[in-house]
């Protein structure tokens, strides 16, 4: 079975920088897009950034535009979100999940889309 398992969350202040880490097992990393999704209780689940197989491909989420960049290492089965000049609100639950192989789409906005889920990484931002 295919599993996507992030790391790197942890505690930060207002205007930090942290790497966040999603690896797969159980599958090959470039037969799977990959998209970062994140969620603040009590809020939806919101896209944040996306990649293609070949990573020619990346969308980026409106909040976090400018300030978000992803990429991905193939040969280490990781897919990385880079975030810098982060702010309190982007305090959430951060998730990396993939689509269908089969997808038409590298990405879609709508989480219900998605076949395979992290268990999620806690990043919290403070003032």
């Amino acid at each position: 079975q295919v599993q996507l398992v992030e790391s790197g969350g942890r505690f930060l202040q207002t205007g930090e920088s942290l790497r966040l880490s999603c690896k797969i097992s159980g599958g090959t990393l470039d037969q799977y897009a990959i998209t970062w999704f994140r969620q603040a209780p009590g809020k939806e689940r919101d896209i944040v950034a996306a990649i293609s197989q070949s990573g020619l491909q990346t969308y980026t989420g409106d909040s976090a535009r400018g300030r978000f960049s992803i990429s991905r290492d193939n040969a280490k089965n990781t897919v990385y979100l880079q975030m810098n000049k982060l702010e309190p609100d982007d305090t959430a639950v951060y998730y990396c999940a993939s689509l269908e192989r089969t997808s038409p789409f590298y990405y879609t906005s709508t989480p219900s889309d998605y076949r395979y889920w992290g268990p999620g990484t806690q990043v919290t931002v403070t003032s």
